[in-house]
Parts: structure tokens; sequence; C-alpha cells
């Protein structure tokens, strides 16, 4: 296993047998995610995108966000299998996959980790403009799309800037201009900054403005117009759980960037510990994509009268069903 190929195998010492405990918790902890977590997950974010899509009418400025974090969702439900399943994460390992595969589940991760994190960001912004002014369209759906579709636009451009130096640090130095690229902690410190810093120095400003905001009692807080007030626990909650389950990821990438080789954690006493605590991290990080659906299901009132309304187009499909009450009210009169 990756934790323990610094040591000899006949070594008995006390790091020998830390890295053994580490790897036997790590396989403990993917293969849990991969019977538990990981179906949850898939379901659950594939209930979230046709439920709110089968219902376009009625979707709303966070349920569009949602929905975009939900296909982030499915990426990284996509990436986790193949990730967990080779030998840096469990000692039952099923492949082990070349560069070119590590370099596109990296990409994959990266985007879908940006689209996430700014869907998250975004949608803090967007309620407090819904907040402070309800009859704007600013916040509008069909913006709110577009909004979505500049996102993974944006993810894309910005995962290719630390795209070069991944594929530069993983081919052969024979290449003079990749050969003076071949520097990842470069690539960390692009992912580190925006994926992490920026969408947090974000949310905290629009969590301040929509703090400020809910203290002033203005007429508008009786209008009809804005959201329902359980958007606010969800949003709240959304926010907290996301950073909660991606900062761990990010400050090992943080970590890296400073102490990177030649380094502290290239230090065969720390290296295990180390690799231990990144491959936690992102474990956690591939948690995201059943978390966030999970608690959408469970805080947002209007969830299970969408998913009630599509069950019964889907039942009335197959058998006849009799016409709404409203319609034979108009055949009547």
């Amino acid at each position: 296993m990756w934790l323990c190929m610094v040591y000899n195998e006949t070594d008995t010492s006390v790091d020998f047998r830390l890295c053994q405990d580490f790897g036997l918790i790590l396989s403990v902890f993917s293969l849990i995610y991969l019977l538990v977590c990981f179906p949850l997950g898939l379901c659950y974010n594939v209930l979230l995108i046709v439920v709110n899509l089968s219902n376009k009418v009625s979707m709303t400025m966070p349920d569009v966000y949602f929905v975009n974090m939900a296909i982030a969702g499915l990426v990284l439900n996509l990436v986790a299998p193949v990730e967990l399943l080779n030998s840096s994460f469990t000692r039952w390992h099923a492949w082990e996959y070349n560069n070119e595969v590590y370099i596109t589940l990296l990409i994959l991760f990266n985007i879908s980790s940006l689209v996430i994190m700014y869907s998250t960001t975004l949608l803090s912004l967007d309620y407090y403009i819904e907040r402070a002014l309800p009859r704007t369209y600013m916040s509008s759906v069909y913006n709110t799309k577009h909004v979505c579709g500049f996102i993974w636009g944006g993810a894309v451009l910005t995962s290719f800037s630390s795209l070069l130096f991944y594929v530069c640090n993983h081919i052969s130095t024979k290449m003079v201009e990749c050969s003076k690229m071949q520097n990842k902690e470069a690539a960390d410190a692009i992912m580190m900054f925006i994926g992490y810093v920026v969408p947090a120095v974000a949310v905290l400003y629009a969590f301040v403005l929509i703090l400020r905001i809910r203290k002033e009692s203005t007429p508008l807080d009786q209008d009809s117009a804005r959201l329902d007030p359980s958007i606010h626990r969800l949003l709240l909650a959304s926010v907290c759980v996301q950073f909660v389950l991606w900062t761990p990821y990010y400050m090992t990438l943080l970590v890296h960037t400073v102490a990177g080789a030649p380094g502290y954690i290239s230090n065969t006493h720390y290296l295990p510990t180390y690799n231990f605590l990144r491959c936690v991290s992102k474990l956690l990080a591939f948690s995201s994509s059943f978390a966030m659906p999970l608690m959408y299901r469970q805080m947002n009132k209007n969830f299970s009268n969408k998913l009630q309304r599509l069950l019964s187009r889907l039942r009335c499909r197959t058998q006849s069903c009799p016409p709404e009450r409203s319609t034979l009210q108009q055949v009547v009169t």
C-alpha cells in the first residue's frame, strides 16, 4: 500500500506499525463510503435533479443552485469509486490507474469542487439580494440559470490553468517547456486561492450583509415575494456543511504548497500521517455529494409536494387518471 512503500517489508518499527494501522482504517472508511454514502448520494442527487427539472415552473432561485450542486455531486459520484478502489485508499484495491487516468480524475474533481463552492457562494449573495430587493429580477430563476452556466465554464477554464502544472508534473522531463513547469505546489496554490479563499471571503461578506438586513425592520419584511423562511435555515446549513467538508481538503493543499517537496512532509517519519490525513480529507470532500441532497430533501418544505406531483404524473402515464377538479369545474361552467 502507498502508505508503507517508504518502509521495508521486514521493518518492525513504530512508524511502520502506525502506517499499517492507518492503511486499515482508511480501507474501512473507503468501503463504508462505497457501500453506504455512494448509493445514497447517487440516488438523492438524481432525485433532486429529476424532481426539480420536472417542475420547472415552481423552481426558485435556490432550487437552481441546488440542482447545479447536485450535477457536480454526480460527477463526484463518478470519480469516487474509481479513486477509492485504487491502492491509494484501500488494501483490497480493484485496479491501478496510470497517469492519464489520474489527470482525468483530478480535472473532474477540481471542476466539481469549484462548481460546488461557487454555487454555495453565489447562493449566499443572491439570497441577500432577494432579501434586500424582493421585486428585483437580479436573482431571478432565469438569471440564475445563466449564472450556473458561467460557473461551469469558469470552473473548466480555472482547472486548465492548474492542469498544465499537473500534466507537466507527470510526463517526461525531456520536453523543455514542461520541465520548467513541473511544480505541483503552484497548481495546489492556484486551487487553494481560487477554490477556497475567494469563496470563503465572499460567503463571509454575504453573511455579514444578511445579518445586517435581518436586524433592520422594514415594511418589505412582510412582502409575499420573499423566499420561504425555511430557505434561510437551508442556506445556513448548506454553507456550513460545504465548508466543513471541504476545508480539510484545501488545508492539505495549503500544507503541500507551503511544505512541499523538498520539504517537511517529505520526511519518512511524517509522510504516512500526512498521506492518511490527505486521503481522509478527500473522503470528506466526496461526502458532500450525498450530504447536500440529503439535507435539501429534509429541509426544503416544497420538495415533498414536487415529488408527489411527479409520482402522480408517472402513475397517470401507466393508468388512466380522472381529470383534475379544476378542469371539471371549467367544463361544467
